[in-house]
């Protein structure tokens, strides 16, 4: 079993794996207290109290914090009764040990598992390590009113980027402010920066995913904003080096290392302050982009001497990144709005030419270019049925069908994409001229039936800082240093294509998705116009996840697939009539009216209705189903009505994202209400007023799309985004109170 190296005893070797949350030691320019609830008692303190505080941290150890003199205590005690303080709480107070008053911008938070609070102290504006700290702006309300307007508007991500880096460097006065974004790999790409002129650009290097261990990465989800504020600082230790125990008996367990994930003065491992250093960088600052939990990027800020900035103007750039990150996820889902809108016209096209040609295979094909463009394809095929058909330039047959073995055996729903076949399987090496990237969706679940598209092989050149199979100079006395070098360092990378994007999968899904539903469709007319193809047909149209039932043109069931009878929460065999299916909803004569307006008017009818959910005995009635219920009229040769379709689509997730979408709506004039002021203060409604913009915006962009990720988890996030923003503008308005 691999053990986990202590804070600080970490190499190349093991940094992964390095207690960085277990620091035991801060950054000099503040001081770190824990108190243990149980008692209130200070259980552990920085040793440099003396200097900062006025009192010897032995004598402050054991101590209650009143001790301390002023009105720390008194507000500390105010916050310490929320129920949630997982993440720091911001406060203003000042101690008076002897005669000598001391004012403290501080942040307090609660460690659960261990039982104590900790409080962080740092000097209020205009004081700091020689000359260090930023001052707070007087318009610094003004700035953030202005930067999430700009923001919100930002109509692609690379816009958004460079506006971020630009109002971060305006607010902060770092020398160079980056956007940094990560691939599926992990690796990192600076793809926005505001610098200095006198530095060179790092637009566009690349930077390992080594270069930021995993454990760091957890700790950038949980902690949002990290400052350095001198790379070579001396380390101030905690005293006692570990928690005593409780003896009021909490959970925390004797000699536990105080868990410092939260803590903003916490130190940074020694490997990583010589990474700094080997890039020439004194002070950073380090803002977390999250997107769907997930770390999407940073905002990475350098300066080349100490550079400290106040608690508030911490707080901004968070709320910076909370406001971007909002953007990004309504930039991001627009992508899946565009691509309902290209299906549907393609979907149309086949359909038409189903119902004129009986084959929507040839359709597809007879224009390549509206199947490849959407995607950047350079070809495709599709296999259906046991035949093959193809688009632009593509393998020849027995390398297609060796290729389509493969992915068959690699496939997970709901598509497969790869950018180098041939790093993945070396035997398909043949293909890297016109088949390096294959992108393919599924048609069926009982039958090898797919839709795959191919790109050639592009030639990359990846620039990275620093050749990052080298993490050191062979020569370098530091023998557990990071990369001495970054000098650029290109790559020229072979055997691949450009990825597949996001909203490009997206597509392909959807588009699988519509043939799959055009190949039940067609399969279903097959059902009644040709009964000695019905065994073949029947199987396919079963295996069908789309709920369908045909019926002849008296009104009796042919045919319900388990898809359709699982939905009516019935055996298929209990289905005879169309009447049965009717008895189902919580409104019957609402299906037997839309059936007769079909038969008289020949027209297709569609209606949301509701299922009746059974439920065992002794168990409360579950609620009905909303489903969207679709009737499609089948004629025959001589005018009469050969058959109808009726398929069934789930519309749970919709309304429940309808529910989610009239929620954010509410908590948004909600929002809007308590942010009202008057007078002086109007300014405060602007930024108030620009953070529900910006929510309400990326609300409309994600609520138009019907192809991308669920709806209302999306709206969901973005409530809980916007919330969060309000509540670290509460606390920059807090923070820079006099």
């Amino acid at each position: 079993m691999q053990t986990s190296p202590a804070f600080g005893q970490a190499d190349l070797s093991n940094c992964e794996r390095e207690l960085i949350h277990l620091a035991g030691s801060i950054q000099p320019h503040g001081a770190l207290l824990v108190l243990r609830e149980s008692d209130g008692l200070l259980v552990q303190v920085s040793a440099n109290c003396q200097a900062l505080l006025g009192m010897d941290p032995a004598e402050l150890l054991g101590q209650p914090l009143h001790s301390l003199g002023g009105d720390l205590a008194m507000s500390v005690l105010a916050l310490a009764v929320l129920p949630k303080l997982d993440e720091p709480r911001a406060l203003q107070a000042h101690t008076g040990v002897g005669s000598a008053r001391r004012d403290w911008a501080a942040l307090l938070h609660r460690v659960a598992a261990q039982g104590v609070l900790v409080l962080e102290l740092e000097p209020p504006r205009g004081a700091g390590p020689a000359g260090a700290l930023v001052a707070d702006d007087p318009a610094l309300l003004d700035r953030l009113s202005a930067t999430v307007q700009r923001l919100g508007q930002a109509a692609s991500v690379n816009i958004l980027a460079d506006g971020i880096v630009r109002c971060v460097r305006d607010m902060t006065g770092y020398d160079r402010v980056m956007v940094y974004k990560f691939d599926p790999h992990g690796h990192g790409k600076i793809i926005a920066e505001a610098r200095d002129p006198r530095l060179e650009s790092l637009l566009g290097h690349q930077y390992p995913s080594t270069d930021i261990p995993q454990r760091a990465r957890e700790l950038y989800l949980r902690n949002r904003v990290r400052v350095l504020v001198d790379v070579h600082y001396q380390a101030v230790p905690l005293l006692p080096q570990r928690l005593p125990p409780d003896p009021a008996g909490s959970a925390q367990a004797e000699g536990d290392d105080l868990d410092m994930s939260m803590c903003g003065l916490r130190s940074m491992s020694p490997l990583h302050l010589q990474y700094l250093k080997n890039m020439g960088v004194t002070g950073t600052l380090v803002v977390s982009l999250v997107r769907d939990g997930q770390l999407w990027g940073l905002i990475a800020a350098h300066h080349y001497s100490a550079r400290a900035l106040s608690p508030a103007l911490r707080s901004a750039c968070d709320l910076v990144a909370e406001v971007a990150t909002t953007r990004i996820a309504a930039i991001e889902n627009y992508a899946y709005a565009q691509v309902a809108i290209l299906v549907r016209r393609l979907e149309q096209r086949l359909v038409e030419a189903t119902s004129t040609e009986g084959d929507w295979r040839l359709a597809l094909f007879r224009n390549p270019r509206t199947l490849l463009q959407p995607l950047e394809a350079t070809g495709a095929a599709l296999f259906h049925d046991g035949e093959l058909l193809t688009a632009g330039e593509v393998p020849s047959t027995p390398e297609l069908r060796s290729l389509l073995r493969w992915v068959e055996s690699q496939y997970q729903a709901p598509s497969f994409a790869c950018a180098s076949v041939a790093q993945a399987n070396p035997a398909l090496d043949s293909l890297t001229p016109v088949a390096s990237g294959v992108l393919a969706v599924k048609l069926s679940t009982d039958r090898p039936d797919f839709l795959l598209w191919f790109r050639k092989e592009q030639l990359l050149t990846v620039t990275w800082a620093g050749d990052p199979a080298k993490p050191m100079v062979n020569n370098d006395p530091l023998q557990l240093s990071p990369r001495r070098s970054f000098a650029v360092w290109s790559e020229t990378v072979r055997g691949t294509a450009l990825p597949w994007s996001g909203a490009e999968l997206a597509l392909a899904r959807a588009i699988g998705a519509s043939l799959v539903d055009i190949i039940v469709q067609v399969n279903a007319v097959r059902l009644l116009v040709a009964e000695h193809q019905l065994a073949g047909v029947r199987a396919t149209v079963r295996h069908s996840q789309e709920p369908v039932a045909i019926a002849d043109g008296a009104g009796r069931l042919l045919f319900a697939n388990p898809a359709f009878a699982t939905m009516l929460g019935c055996p298929p065999e209990g289905l005879a009539l169309i009447e049965d299916v009717a008895l189902a909803f919580t409104e019957p004569q609402a299906l037997l009216r839309g059936l007769e307006s079909v038969r008289q008017l020949h027209q297709p009818w569609r209606s949301e209705l509701a299922l009746v959910r059974h439920h065992e005995a002794g168990q409360s009635p579950a609620d009905p189903l909303p489903v969207r219920v679709r009737v499609e009229l089948v004629p025959g040769r001589d005018g009469q009505v050969l058959g109808y379709i009726i398929v069934l689509t789930d519309l749970s997730e919709s309304r429940r994202a309808d529910a989610a979408r009239l929620h954010l709506e509410q908590a948004l004039q909600q929002a809007g209400r308590g942010g009202r002021t008057e007078g002086s203060d109007a300014v405060i409604d602007n930024v108030i007023g620009a953070i529900l913009s910006n929510a309400s915006l990326a609300a409309m962009d994600i609520a138009d799309s019907s192809n991308g990720p669920a709806v209302a988890p999306l709206l969901e996030e973005v409530e809980a985004s916007a919330q969060r923003a309000t509540a670290l503008y509460a606390r920059v308005r807090r923070l820079l109170q006099p």
